[in-house]
């Protein structure tokens, strides 16, 4: 069962700047070969740390005004939002225990 949410520009505020745990966001696009590595280490974190952080996966290709006022200019790139603000950021494909650390020391 997938415990992420689609994060689009119409819930982002709600979602991730208005949330009151730390936020996981994946921008990442279905042609993206590094973006399917990185996938299931994302949904495994969201279900190992339900309730504790949010996950939110955000499709470049369908929320491209979304992706461009974060910069986004390679994929998969992962955000770690607290308290509103980006906490933690990082480009390129990455094992589960490097993208657990980018908010392990936040929740």
């Amino acid at each position: 069962m997938s415990e992420h949410i689609v994060v689009t520009g119409a819930n982002f505020e709600t979602e991730v700047l208005q949330s009151t745990v730390p936020v996981l966001l994946d921008f990442w696009a279905p042609w993206c070969g590094p973006c399917k590595m990185v996938g299931p280490f994302v949904e495994q974190l969201a279900q190992e740390y339900s309730g504790r952080i949010k996950v939110g996966k955000v499709n470049v290709d369908e929320e491209a005004d979304l992706a461009g006022r974060h910069g986004i200019v390679s994929i998969p790139t992962l955000l770690v939002y607290k308290d509103g603000k980006i906490a933690n950021q990082v480009v390129g494909a990455l094992p589960k225990q490097n993208i657990e650390a980018l908010f392990k020391d936040l929740v």
